[in-house]
């Protein structure tokens, strides 16, 4: 190989191992601390300025990001449909970008600390993004504050209801 060869091919396998290294680091940056002490939930704000609560959605392992100002609970319609959940009506959302058409859906969700809501009412949108967003249809349900960047849930009553 020419002298110019190697040096191009070794600066592609610096830029590639750098690229590798940030793109580690930022999946990092994304996780939040999550504890379960007895009763109490706590939630540390990420770096990205979110709270992010580990749960499961019919099943699926998902990580919802905490939206105080949702009035419900959404998920993006790609995971919809990898889930296979059967739209039931559309709806319209009133969202950051605007009004969005979009179907609703009926999942499970249960969320790490032991909140569990049976056939919640979701609302699946299109170009959502990976993140299903965790609304005020579950949190309104349970006790909680928020100080000094740690959101903080008594689960002391605990939350396990079937929706209708």
């Amino acid at each position: 190989m020419s002298h110019s060869l190697k040096t191009a091919l070794v600066w592609i396998a610096v830029g590639m191992g750098v690229a590798l290294t940030f793109h580690t680091l930022e999946k990092g940056r994304a996780r939040t601390e999550f504890q379960v002490r007895g009763t109490q939930v706590e939630i540390q704000r990420g770096s990205d300025g979110h709270y992010h609560w580990p749960g499961t959605l019919n099943g699926h392992a998902v990580v919802f990001l905490i939206d105080t100002g949702a009035t419900g609970t959404a998920i993006s319609a790609g995971l919809a449909e990898k889930l296979k959940l059967e739209a039931k009506g559309e709806v319209q959302s009133h969202t950051a970008g605007g009004i969005v058409t979009g179907q609703w859906v009926r999942a499970d969700i249960a969320l790490q600390g032991g909140v569990k809501v049976k056939q919640l009412r979701v609302v699946s949108l299109p170009g959502l993004g990976d993140r299903p967003l965790l609304g005020m249809d579950v949190l309104g349900r349970l006790r909680w504050h928020q100080h000094d960047g740690v959101l903080s849930f008594d689960l002391r009553d605990g939350l396990s209801v079937t929706e209708k």
